[in-house]
């Protein structure tokens, strides 16, 4: 009779059905087949990302990188240095695409070759990463809006910034994708580990961060900032208008690639 009692005081419909929409909840993928084909790939991504220590880090990263221009914008010394605008501008709309992108296909190196069995359409697992890593930029502007408080030219550092990131820059990491041949073990910590980390991830922050800087510096100097802006906003625009184009020829750089990279993610490196 006491357990009986204990029991009816304790079950309550509510509690069960609660544990049961917090399991869908946070499981459910189902928005991603609004993205057709590539839907798999996404949830894939997703997976992926959320359950191993190593791509955890690209989604805490976002938090850094929304609230980067806080270490500087306050400051008045760097109201007169606009090119920083844009650096900043790269660096926190573009956080996840340089963080979860340099490492692009290696986060699946574990099970490459298993992958490449299946044959899958190449480019459709190229343009799931595209995807996601296009509306992290587009998700990240919008949380950094808060920003023109410091200044309408930051905002508009910002838009053209994201812009640029969406046409060139997740291009750009994808293509230097096609060049990696490291290894990454998913369930070690990200902290202060550099495996999977090779000349590719050095030397692409150069046309990632340092070539827009360049351009609107230049711009900036013999025109004006808003045409500096400009600028790298119709260089983004372009890649966007040429995107099918330029996957195309970036699963030909994967595809000529595809062997050496089943051959290099076998080793221990």
């Amino acid at each position: 009779m006491l357990n009986s009692k204990l029991l009816h005081k304790k079950l309550f419909l509510d509690s069960g059905l609660k544990t049961q929409v917090k399991e869908v909840n946070t499981s459910n993928l189902e928005w991603t087949k609004n993205f057709g084909d590539i839907a798999p790939f996404m949830q894939l991504d997703l997976r992926l990302i959320w359950r191993n220590k190593r791509t955890k880090s690209s989604v805490w990263m976002l938090a850094l990188g929304l609230l980067y221009g806080l270490f500087f914008y306050p400051n008045p010394t760097y109201n007169n240095m606009p090119f920083f605008f844009i650096f900043i501008g790269i660096f926190s709309t573009g956080i996840f695409l340089i963080n979860f992108g340099q490492f692009v296909p290696a986060w699946d190196s574990g099970y490459y070759k298993l992958l490449m069995s299946q044959n899958i359409k190449y480019e459709q697992y190229l343009k799931s990463k595209f995807t996601l890593m296009a509306l992290s930029v587009v998700i990240l502007f919008v949380l950094g809006i808060p920003y023109v408080y410091f200044g309408w030219k930051i905002l508009l550092a910002h838009f053209a910034a994201a812009i640029y990131n969406i046409g060139i820059n997740t291009h750009v990491i994808l293509w230097g994708g096609s060049f990696n041949r490291k290894k990454i073990d998913l369930s070690q910590k990200a902290a202060f580990n550099y495996q999977g980390t090779g000349a590719v991830q050095w030397l692409i922050g150069i046309p990632l961060l340092v070539l827009p800087m360049i351009i609107f510096a230049l711009f900036n100097w013999l025109l004006s900032f808003e045409i500096a802006c400009l600028v790298l906003t119709v260089m983004g625009v372009v890649g966007i208008v040429f995107h099918q184009k330029l996957m195309r020829f970036i699963t030909g750089k994967y595809l000529e690639s595809k062997y050496k990279m089943i051959d290099a993610f076998n080793q221990d490196n």
